[in-house]
């Protein structure tokens, strides 16, 4: 432990730019211990929350199971980027809700799927099927990706071809005669 806290001392001093005279005061080395010790009791007493509250959970594992996946992959509408397994939004308690129930009534995962599309529209999938519509969400990211790499091509081949057709400038006897009175201080 205690090498523990003098190589933090050691750190400490190296990145605050402070001179490192090669001991640390003990004060300051418990210091840092407990600064680390603290930190590291920080993170491991907390634990990941989830939004799905008890009282959502069904009682059978297998159902809850299925449950869970499908809210994985359905989109919160109010939070957008999260899945309403995720959020803690109303709404998204009410589709788990709804995906619950749905589940309970004897859906199949297909049914529960297209029932929230044609309730809510494919904007509800986290993950949309790829259609004619849904083409260019799609196809855009990778069409921007290689048009990138085609101008960074470009660009690159353009900068070679001008360095290689720049031609070296010869001076003029007077520019020469005129550099090396510069260059010597005569001038």
């Amino acid at each position: 432990m205690r090498r523990l806290a003098f190589l933090l001392c050691r750190i400490f001093f190296r990145k605050t730019g402070n001179h490192f005279s090669g001991k640390c005061s003990h004060r300051f080395a418990r210091m840092a211990l407990v600064a680390v010790a603290l930190l590291a009791a920080a993170l491991l007493s907390t634990k990941p929350l989830f939004a799905v509250e008890p009282g959502e959970m069904l009682k059978d594992p297998v159902l809850e199971a299925r449950a869970r996946t499908l809210s994985k992959e359905l989109r919160c509408m109010v939070c957008q980027n999260q899945s309403i397994d995720d959020s803690e939004a109303p709404l998204a308690h009410d589709l788990r809700v709804l995906v619950r129930e749905r589940l309970t009534a004897g859906d199949s995962d297909p049914q529960v799927i297209d029932f929230m599309v044609a309730r809510y529209g494919e904007f509800v999938l986290l993950k949309p099927p790829l259609s004619w519509h849904t083409a260019a969400l799609w196809g855009l990211p990778p069409a921007i990706l290689l048009l990138g790499v085609v101008a960074i091509v470009i660009v690159v081949g353009r900068r070679r071809s001008a360095a290689a057709a720049q031609e070296p400038v010869n001076l003029t006897a007077a520019e020469e005669k005129r550099l090396s009175e510069l260059l010597h201080g005569k001038g």
